[in-house]
């Protein structure tokens, strides 16, 4: 099973056979925290392995190493850029929801067009969000994030479908689910396809994004 709340906080490190923090981690644990030497908390390595632990100078084992079997299946969401700190906002829920991998799309409508230097940089961003995001909802492997992606290179691969108002219900066979920017899919991304709906409403793209996260999430609960 995976580590609850009951542990004390959780963190991420390289190593949990020889756990040890980075200089940031420990300043939130012990100055945000206020965590004490002796207290408990756990740490994962972000690849599935998590292992209790006491804070102090040095963690302290003080139990032995649990694997956490992956997933029966993976889910993924993908989506366009958005305005401002939405991004953000959007890496985190997923990561919370438990999405396994998050894709940023460069769709035809996109309003946000990054440069290679400010990808980097909105990269390196988005990671340390979704380190954050995992290490509050206490998660054992870390999401895989990637950069820009076109839609072309990933919408024909198995078990992708396309966020369209009126769409189809989601169903089992979808295991990504990719969410378009503001101003929708051009008729050229969509080609033919019907697309899945996520409700009667027009949703904000980063709302739209969330409730796709949320869909396939308890999807593949609900089919486990």
């Amino acid at each position: 099973m995976p580590p609850d709340g009951r542990g004390g906080p959780h963190a991420f490190v390289a190593d949990v056979d020889e756990p040890g923090l980075t200089e940031d981690d420990r300043h939130h644990l012990a100055n945000v925290l206020r965590l004490r030497s002796g207290d408990a908390l756990t740490v994962s390595d972000g690849l599935g392995t998590w292992r209790p632990c006491l804070f102090g100078a040095v963690l302290e084992p003080c139990g032995d190493p649990i694997n956490v079997p992956m997933a029966a299946s993976e889910v993924a969401v993908g989506f366009a850029l958005i305005k401002g700190g939405r991004p953000e906002v959007v890496v985190q829920k997923l990561t919370e929801l438990g999405v396994d991998r998050i894709v940023l799309l460069s769709a035809e409508r996109s309003i946000v067009r990054w440069e290679p230097d400010k990808e980097r940089h909105q990269m390196d961003r988005l990671g340390r969000v979704a380190r954050e995001a995992s290490m509050q909802s206490r998660r054992v492997r870390l999401p895989v994030l990637e950069g820009l992606t076109s839609v072309a290179s990933v919408v024909s691969m198995p078990g992708v479908a396309m966020a369209e108002p009126g769409g189809a219900p989601l169903d089992a066979a979808c295991s990504m689910l990719l969410v378009g920017p503001e101003g929708g899919w051009t008729p050229q991304e969509l080609g033919s396809r019907e697309g899945v709906g996520l409700g009667p409403t027009i949703l904000r793209s980063e709302t739209a994004a969330i409730a796709a996260g949320v869909l396939l999430t308890a999807l593949r609960e609900k089919t486990a």
